[in-house]
């Protein structure tokens, strides 16, 4: 039976279609206007509308399906006020499809939802699916939204609305080809032949692959539970790059030779200040400066998953998109 996945033409959605077409799964893409040919490419078949629609996913639903991966969401730091109508307002459609439909739903959450988007430290901790959650600042739309997402998930878990079963991933920032966010921005800063480096850089980044993210997701849609199970997906394969290796290898798959450039933690607050406001300049920092602490073993021994693509090789495919995609100017 088919698989609906929606936010197919975004970054995670795209690459779970790559990968349940490679396993030759029937699939239907939940698309905005204008996404339609990206699906076709990548192998699903389109289905045009709004998250937020509910018409869109009676006609996304119709015939049946077997699995709902809901990866479609208002994104980053930066997002407004109107992610709760996104990203609340489309799982609370997402729970309501697979009540009707039996389907397992598998939805792409965030580590943000443990305490919000900045929060990362120097110091290396170890952060599981049971870690408590924090309080998240109020201005922080996306974690807060994706947060009462889970929340509204769960409820409907416990009183056995989602027979199918629901499966929520919690991915680190994500990267790779279709990255609209994260990755043009770094290209950005290594076309500038500077990197500008607040501490010595040998901090590791909270950034995993796309297709690892995939490659988990497909797993727990393979696997079926029947109850709620929540999983950290936060590793490539391979080494951790730290952010000095993490950047060079960017520059170098661009072919740009860059210079170091060290600023002090005041400066690099400051210009990042001007640059974005307070509190994005606080998630910037924290993000540069800080260790990943979140660790995926519970989605090794329970998913079976293993990460396949590993850094220097996601990079290289990340940068050829960008490259090829960038729009002039």
């Amino acid at each position: 039976m088919t698989v609906l996945v929606t936010g197919g033409s975004g970054l995670v959605g795209s690459h779970v279609i790559e990968t349940l077409r490679r396993a030759a799964v029937p699939m239907r893409a939940l698309v905005r206007p204008g996404g339609e040919a990206v699906v076709q490419a990548l192998g699903a078949e389109p289905v045009t509308g709004d998250v937020t629609d509910a018409a869109t996913w009676r006609r996304a639903a119709a015939g049946g399906l077997s699995g709902i991966v809901h990866a479609a969401a208002m994104v980053g730091p930066g997002a407004t006020a109107r992610a709760y109508e996104v990203n609340l307002g489309g799982t609370r459609l997402a729970v309501e499809t697979a009540r009707a439909t039996g389907a397992h739903l598998v939805h792409v959450s965030s580590v943000s939802v443990y305490s919000g988007s900045a929060d990362y430290r120097p110091t290396a901790e170890r952060r599981t699916e049971d870690t408590a959650f924090q309080p998240i600042a109020p201005d922080d739309h996306y974690a807060r939204s994706k947060r009462e997402a889970e929340q509204l998930i769960l409820e409907a878990a416990q009183t056995g609305a989602i027979g199918g079963g629901t499966t929520v991933v919690r991915p680190d920032v994500i990267y790779g080809e279709r990255d609209r966010l994260f990755a043009p921005r770094i290209h950005r800063s290594i076309r500038a032949r500077i990197l500008p480096l607040v501490g010595p850089g040998t901090n590791h980044l909270p950034c995993v692959y796309a297709g690892n993210v995939a490659a988990a997701i497909v797993a727990a849609l393979n696997l079926r539970r029947t109850d709620y199970r929540a999983y950290n997906i936060t590793r490539d394969a391979g080494p951790a790059l730290t952010l000095r290796e993490f950047m060079q290898a960017f520059a170098d798959a661009a072919g740009i030779r860059i210079r170091v450039v060290r600023l002090p933690l005041p400066l690099a607050r400051w210009l990042l200040g001007i640059w974005s406001g307070r509190r994005l300049a606080q998630a910037a920092l924290a993000f540069m400066t800080g260790e990943d602490p979140y660790v995926s073993e519970r989605a090794e021994q329970e998913l079976g998953w293993r990460p396949v693509v590993d850094t220097r090789t996601g990079i290289e495919r990340t940068v050829r998109w960008v490259m090829g995609n960038e729009k002039p100017g």
